[in-house]
């Protein structure tokens, strides 16, 4: 059984691995009609894309996209939209001297474990290039979902919090940690750059606001919201924790603080007077902004000496070299907008095929 698809009605398929000759996705399921081309898709990736700056991953990956089929005079015709592209910085040479032993923190063991050998080039296809394609994926399913605002966006950063206070949207995009608090990523790039010089990683907490959001979308059982933006979530690589609403905080209160109290609204729909639940109860969405948080560990790929064993059990001692980020949540800010983005397209479908 091959899991390498997400999604029921947008089907989504990614392909290839981290030093492979290419990356490439699957887009099936997207409806016919839509203006869509090479163009529309490109500035999500460079958001993402490695070597932006001096505190993600060094690796220069234009990840120049092409669309290899699903469009027609710059539309989509409704068959499957494929995406691809191409490796051209990989270094598998970096890998040897670590080719026979696991990294701690890594899938190493893991994958070898469940089948029975692993590609050691980069992590092979548990590697974080992979989200490449979803982020490509999720341009499509934005076209879908027009509607829609999300926005995602860096809270905390090795424990460092922003300041809610200093909160402006618009400073996400002035800055290279996606921060809404620009003082918080003055503080955050002091510390990334020591992080780096210690050879020594960060983790961080990643958020995401959608507006806009219809009441009715998702289901009561098997096919909650929260519970497949929670899926979608934890499937990132070095996703370790996922929050919806007020989340955890939500058990250390009480039935009356955790209420979202309802009055009557203007346009005849419920005006509620809190959003503790995250914009979804029940499973299906309120209406009210979409609220959800990912928490990215700190990455395994680090210049210090771990503890370790090889693949024939003698104990060894792991350094990982090569180009890597010192903070993966950086860089998974666009990832977590691309899940968001197709998992609400997929909700949408859903709800368009069940109810009109």
């Amino acid at each position: 059984m091959s899991v390498n698809s997400f999604g029921r009605v947008l089907r989504v398929t990614t392909w290839g691995e981290s030093h492979g000759p290419a990356i490439g996705v699957v887009v099936d399921g997207c409806p016919p009609g839509l203006k869509l081309s090479e163009a529309d898709i490109q500035p999500w990736l460079d958001r993402r894309r490695p070597g932006s700056s001096r505190h993600t991953t060094q690796r220069r990956e234009p990840d120049r996209v092409r669309i290899l089929s699903g469009t027609f005079e710059g539309r989509t015709t409704g068959t499957p939209i494929s995406l691809v592209i191409d490796n051209v910085d990989a270094r598998s040479k970096d890998y040897k001297e670590i080719a026979g032993a696991y990294r701690p923190g890594h899938a190493d063991y893991v994958y070898e474990a469940k089948y029975g050998l692993r590609d050691w080039r980069g992590g092979g296809r548990s590697s974080a290039r992979e989200t490449a394609m979803r982020v490509a994926a999720g341009a499509v399913a934005r076209l879908i979902v027009p509607e829609l605002s999300i926005l995602g966006y860096l809270v905390e950063l090795g424990g460092d919090p922003i300041d809610r206070g200093a909160f402006d949207p618009a400073a996400s995009s002035s800055n290279p940690f996606f921060s809404p608090d620009a003082r918080a990523a003055e503080r955050w790039a002091e510390r990334v750059d020591e992080a780096r010089k210690d050879g020594n990683s960060l983790g961080a907490v990643v958020e995401c606001v959608v507006s806009g959001m219809p009441a009715g979308w998702g289901a009561p059982v098997y096919a909650k919201l929260d519970g497949d933006l929670a899926g979608a979530l934890m499937s990132i690589n070095a996703v370790k924790g996922v929050e919806i609403g007020e989340g955890f905080a939500a058990a250390r209160g009480t039935g009356r603080e955790a209420a979202d109290e309802m009055r009557s609204g203007a346009d005849g729909r419920p005006l509620f007077l809190a959003n503790h639940a995250g914009g979804v109860l029940g499973g299906i969405s309120t209406g009210q902004d979409l609220i959800v948080r990912a928490a990215f560990k700190p990455t395994s790929s680090i210049a210090s000496p771990l503890r370790s064993v090889d693949r024939s059990g003698a104990e060894v001692e792991v350094r990982t070299t090569g180009r890597h980020d010192p903070c993966v949540g950086i860089r998974g800010v666009p990832v977590v907008e691309a899940m968001v983005a197709l998992t609400l397209a997929d909700h949408k479908l859903l709800h368009r095929a069940q109810c009109g």
